[in-house]
Formats: structure tokens, C-alpha cells, sequence
């Protein structure tokens, strides 16, 4: 699905009291956009766990896209980077 889109989505439903996070292939589309909580990974479309068949990696990122729910000091809108990435978790307002 497109991220703006996946953005937009994750907006309205928060509008409505359920909190989100999305996982974005795009940063640039997420800074625009600015959905509630995103997680950026670096990886290619089509692949936005990262490499098929590592399940552990598949695993990490969700639950690292998860975590961004239970944090209480983060204000939505809220970007952050995969651990792995090479850029450090940034907040926005």
C-alpha cells in the first residue's frame, strides 16, 4: 500500500482514539505526511521487514514499531528510525 496513503489511514484512526504505528519504506513521504508514530527502515519496496526469510529481523521490527505506542514521552506526530539504520530516532512536532 502506498505510504502516503498507510499515513493518512493511520491518522484518521487516531482521530477516533486508536492509537498507531506504521512502518515506512519512504522518509520523505513520512516527514510530509506526518502520521501519528512511524518506524523508517532502510530497506527496498516490497521488503519493509527487511530481508525475506530472516525472521528475527521480521520480529525485531515489529516489535520495535510497537514499542512506539507504549512510549508515553513521544507527541504524535513521531518519526523514528530502525535500529539498524544508520540515522538516530529523531521526534517531530
Amino acid at each position: 500500500m502506498c505510504n502516503q496513503t498507510v499515513s493518512l489511514v493511520a491518522a484518521a484512526i487516531e482521530n477516533r482514539g486508536i492509537p498507531t504505528v506504521t512502518i515506512q519504506l519512504l522518509e520523505e513521504i513520512a516527514r510530509k505526511v506526518g502520521p501519528p508514530r512511524a518506524l523508517c527502515v532502510p530497506f527496498a519496496h516490497g521488503f519493509p521487514l527487511g530481508q525475506p526469510g530472516n525472521a528475527q529481523m521480521h520480529r525485531d521490527i515489529i516489535l520495535e514499531a510497537l514499542a512506539l505506542i507504549d512510549r508515553t514521552d513521544l507527541s504524535p506526530p513521531h518519526l523514528s528510525h530502525h535500529s539498524s539504520s544508520p540515522q538516530k530516532p529523531e521526534g517531530r512536532k
